[in-house]
């Protein structure tokens, strides 16, 4: 009896159990919403599953109900999933980002990250997604260690310097950018949200690339569809507007007067205000300059792919206002940019690539004496905009360069329009299990149409802006380039331990254009244009300029790359490369790189550590060239302007150009680099560190030389000579956390900081130097390159304090006898008991000692935020913003002037006599460290299930601020003011602030 009550008891529960085992069917998606063929999908614990078909469906049956399913996909992120009835499931899968950035481009091709034996960076399209950048350089400034980026100005499409790991000559350092294998030099014509990847090779490893790579390489690749995509549909706007961070603070008009009068009377001279209490507030310059600037951004991207071939489509408009100026400041930029690849047979594949962009853009004068800016700030408060009568006030007395602004802004029509044309195409065709053959042609056209015309005008008396003959300027110049590539590549494993990768190349470059202008003068209003002047000039022939240049690089180069089980890594380049820059003798150079790695966690030893995941040690060492100078400077050519005497009539025609060097050879730049990769606690962690060493030789100057010469006739310079030596030492590390905390909560911190000692370790000879830079009006260049200091360093007088009484000034050494108490005290640095030039010493330079940037975002559910800042520590800017004219404004701390003894020690006294407190002095340099949060953004994605019966697959929304404050002791406009010279760099003349930003934006798929 109690075993047939024991069966039926089983049976019973058998039949309970079977009765819960469920059929389960369902779709699997990516994050647009398109179909995941081939994903497994298995029961958690049991060998029971399916895998999805072309259109991501699955059905498996008999699933015990509570079962956990796996997802699981290369490339994107295991799913898991119960189930606990029936119902259809839809999946949505996660890219797993690590995964997908394990292959980088490393040139000429792509390696495993774990392979990868140089110092490469990379920065990933949801990067610059989380920024919103309007131009690229902003999505680098301080996600890259290594890399800082410096604004020559803050206006709308202005231009920025890039630095690879320091300045490594006074010369052009800008590193090679490639677009899809494209050169570009200008990076405001790319559209940031049309990137999908951005690479930095920061070492030898560039070599590959040979000459142009000698101040690294920035490797761009752009967004394009993928096999098997049906049409997507992308669309990206965003509008906002623009404000300036900061108005330095200036003398109201009464403060202003009560200044004057005390400087007058100090002077000697008549206190030209009489009645202080008439004068009030009077007119704030800066806020007749600002204004809130408007900013407005549209994309649209089209992609997609079949079987055999893949297809994309982009076109973007952008358009921004200046914060100063507005419209006569304003850039817009359109864009439109087609890729097509397809496998024309199973070993042969075509690339191809076309990239349009016309831009314009609206120039004011910046960051010199006289810009819009320096004239604000100098202005005299007491002068109003308009006068009684309606027209524009002119400014007596203030210096022959400042000028109100205002009209000095209407005045102005500068239009620069920029259309550039640039192409590839390639055949990749795979022979013998192991070769590959590519070649590939890429080319870029530019077209750059500049027009000025400047009406007749008086801005007052003796100003430098006055035109007295109406004016008008043309320009049109050409650029155009061609590249191309040819190699082989073999591949091969032996025995699953031996990896082989072998690359044999060519590479041909060529770059002209031509530069064509013309001047009229006596211009008819109406129509300002050369065929209504009077009068025309070709200005290249008046200037003795060349209106044409032709270069050209042939290469050849090699690769071999190793590995042993993916443990022991090696890897080495050499390439030879010939320019026509230089002379027969000198025109080929040889340039050798290798790379060693090692990945210790596949070692035995450490393959069993639960803390440590990844840990690869690297090394490389190569030498690089450099040719970045004038055409043909090893020949005389007759390029320069000569004037002659016929029949007592001066006649103009040619002369000898730039003084030859038949000796000018290859700059080389010899680099080294040692560092480590390192992930830990289940890839949570990153680290990577790296300790690197540039020297540059045989830098390529243009040094100071005799006037004899005849260097300084219209078309002819100093020769181009090797000579000096510049050492550039420095770390990165960057070190990052990221953690799905739960299903819901994403979190993620990264940091980097780079430190960096620039020395040059010579010029040409013994006290030789190079100057460069300008501060005030007819002093002497304060910046310098020379032997012993960092390149650019700024020399000036050391002061220590004020003069309080006149028995302080007759006990020490002064300058010229005009020195009163109140004036600044120079240090007799020398102790020869004079104050004279040989006193001058290093009084700071332009260069950060370290950069550093932070990194903040976390998504819960559908909200997602992102938090960025930048750090720069370390750098000297110099204050040339003041004009120091007895009647200009002065900046607030002139109030907390020396007025008697015992008053202060910090700021002098002011007088309109002579004086030596204009002098180049650290009283002008000031601390230009800065911390700056870069970029804030919040967003929200709206759920699927918003959509379910639409065609849109994704809907983002979101707010963005962009520098929206800074952290500085500076007191200028913006601590990152620099007119990116390696030579002169760091000095502000009123330069235009980079804007604060607060955009609204929106992200559409279909």
């Amino acid at each position: 009896m109690r075993q047939k009550l024991f069966k039926m008891l089983m049976l019973l529960c058998f039949s309970y159990a079977s009765g819960q085992n469920i059929e389960i069917s369902g779709n699997v998606q990516d994050n647009s919403g398109f179909p995941i063929p081939g994903v497994n999908v298995i029961v958690k614990n049991t060998t029971k599953g399916a895998v999805t078909d072309f259109d991501g469906n699955f059905t498996i049956v008999d699933v015990p109900t509570g079962s956990i399913l796996v997802f699981s996909y290369i490339g994107y992120v295991t799913k898991e999933v119960t189930v606990n009835n029936s119902d259809k499931l839809t999946v949505t899968m996660e890219e797993d980002l690590a995964k997908l950035d394990e292959v980088v481009v490393i040139g000429y091709g792509a390696q495993k990250k774990k392979e990868v034996t140089g110092a490469v960076s990379v920065v990933s399209s949801e990067t610059i997604e989380a920024l919103k950048p309007t131009r690229v350089e902003q999505a680098l400034q301080g996600q890259v260690a290594g890399v800082n980026i410096t604004s020559q100005s803050g206006s709308p499409g202005g231009n920025t310097t890039i630095s690879i790991r320091g300045v490594s000559t006074n010369g052009d350092s800008r590193p090679l950018i490639l677009v899809d294998g494209n050169v570009i030099e200008d990076l405001s014509v790319i559209n940031p949200n049309d990137i999908a990847s951005v690479n930095v090779l920061k070492d030898a490893t560039a070599g590959i690339y040979g000459v142009r790579a000698a101040n690294g390489v920035i490797l761009i690749t752009t967004k394009t569809g993928r096999k098997e995509q049906p049409l997507t549909i992308e669309y990206d706007m965003y509008v906002g507007f623009q404000e300036t961070t900061r108005k330095i603070p200036v003398l109201n008009a009464s403060e202003y007067g009560a200044l004057v009068n005390e400087a007058f009377a100090a002077g000697g001279e008549t206190p030209p205000f009489s009645d202080l209490s008439q004068l009030g507030v009077g007119t704030d310059w800066q806020d007749e300059v600002f204004e809130k600037a408007p900013i407005i951004n549209h994309g649209i991207t089209f992609k997609g792919g079949n079987e055999k071939s893949t297809y994309a489509f982009n076109s973007s408009f952008i358009t921004q206002d200046g914060i100063v100026g507005g419209s006569k400041s304003n850039f817009t930029r359109f864009t439109q940019r087609a890729s097509y690849n397809v496998d024309l047979l199973d070993n042969l594949k075509f690339t191809s690539g076309l990239f349009l962009t016309r831009s314009s853009k609206r120039n004011l004068v910046e960051s010199a004496l006289g810009s819009v800016l320096f004239n604000a700030l100098n202005m005299a408060p007491t002068i109003p905009v308009i006068d009684e009568e309606g027209r524009f006030t002119i400014a007596e007395g203030l210096g022959n360069e400042v000028i109100n602004p205002i009209a000095q802004t209407v005045n102005t029509n500068d239009l620069t329009k920029t259309l550039r044309l640039s192409g590839n195409a390639g055949l990749g065709y795979t022979f013998l299990d192991h070769f590959t053959a590519q070649a590939n042609i890429q080319f870029n056209y530019s077209e750059v149409d500049g027009y000025v015309y400047r009406p007749i005008q008086n801005y007052g008396s003796g100003k430098v802006f006055n035109v007295d003959r109406s004016e008008v300027v043309e320009r049109l110049d050409y650029y155009r380039d061609y590249t191309f590539d040819a190699f082989v590549k073999y591949e091969n494993s032996f025995n699953d331990t031996h990896n082989v990768k072998a690359l044999l190349g060519t590479s041909v470059f060529r770059t002209k254009g031509v530069f064509t202008g013309l001047r009229g003068f006596d211009v008819d209003t109406t129509a300002p244009n050369i065929d209504n002047a009077d009068e025309v000039e070709d200005i290249n022939q008046a200037r003795g300029f060349d209106p044409r240049f032709d270069s050209r690089l042939l290469s050849y180069f090699t690769r071999l790359q190793y590995d042993y089980k993916g443990k022991y890594l090696f890897s080495a380049v050499i390439r030879r490369d010939g320019s026509t820059k230089f002379g027969p003798e000198n025109r080929f150079g040889y340039f050798p790189s290798g790379s060693i790695g090692w990945v210790a966690s596949d070692e035995d030893f450490l393959s069993g550590s639960n803390t440590l995941n990844f840990l690869k040690l690297r090394a490389s060492y190569g030498i690089l060239g450099n040719d970045r100078i004038r055409d043909f400077g090893f020949i005389s050519l007759l390029n320069g302007e000569g004037t002659y005497v016929f029949n007592n009539e001066l006649a103009f025609g040619l002369g000898t150009g730039a003084v030859s060097n038949p000796e000018i050879r290859w700059e080389k730049q010899k680099t080294l680099n040692i560092g480590f990769d390192m992930r830990l606690f289940n890839n949570k962690v990153d680290i990577t560190a790296d300790y690197f060493q540039k020297r540059t030789e045989d830098l390529l100057v243009v040094p100071q030389v005799s006037g004899l010469l005849g260097v300084g006739a219209p078309g002819a310079s100093a020769p181009t000579v090797n000579a000096g030596i510049v050492d550039n030492k420095g770390i990165e590390f960057a070190i990052g956390y990221s953690d799905n905390i739960s299903d819901d909560f994403k979190f993620s911190i990264k940091y980097n900081v780079t430190a960096i000692k620039n020395e040059v370790i010579s010029v040409s000879g013994d006290g030789d130097f190079i100057a460069g830079g300008s501060f005030g009006v007819g002093q002497d260049p304060p910046a310098r390159m020379e032997a012993g200091f960092p390149i650019g360093y700024f020399r000036g007088f050391k002061t220590n304090g004020i003069y309080q009484n006149q028995a302080q000034v007759d006990a020490s050494p002064t300058i010229n006898d005009r020195v009163q108490p109140g004036d600044l005290i120079f240090v007799d640095t020398d102790g020869d008991g004079d104050i004279d030039d040989d006193d001058r010493v290093n009084i700071g330079d332009p260069i950060p000692d370290a950069t550093m940037g932070l990194n903040i975002s976390f998504d819960y559910k559908g909200f997602d935020f992102a938090a960025y800042a930048f750090a720069s520590v370390g750098n000297e800017i110099v204050r040339n913003y003041e004009r120091n004219q007895n009647l200009t404004n002065r900046p607030r701390y002139f109030l907390d002037r020396w007025t008697g003894e015992g008053s202060t020690n910090s700021d002098p006294r002011v007088t309109t006599g002579a004086n030596s407190n204009i002098l180049f002095s650290d009283y002008f340099v000031e601390d230009g460290s800065f911390i700056r949060l870069q970029n804030i953004q919040l967003g929200y994605t709206f759920g699927e299930e918003v959509f379910e019966n639409s065609k849109i697959s994704k809907l983002r929304l979101y707010v963005t601020a962009s520098n929206l404050f800074t952290l500085t002791e500076y007191r200028g406009y913006d601590p990152t003011a620099s007119s990116g010279d390696p030579i002169g760099g760091g000095i502000d003349q009123g330069f235009y602030p980079n804007p604060k930003t607060f955009l609204f934006g929106l992200n559409l798929k279909l």
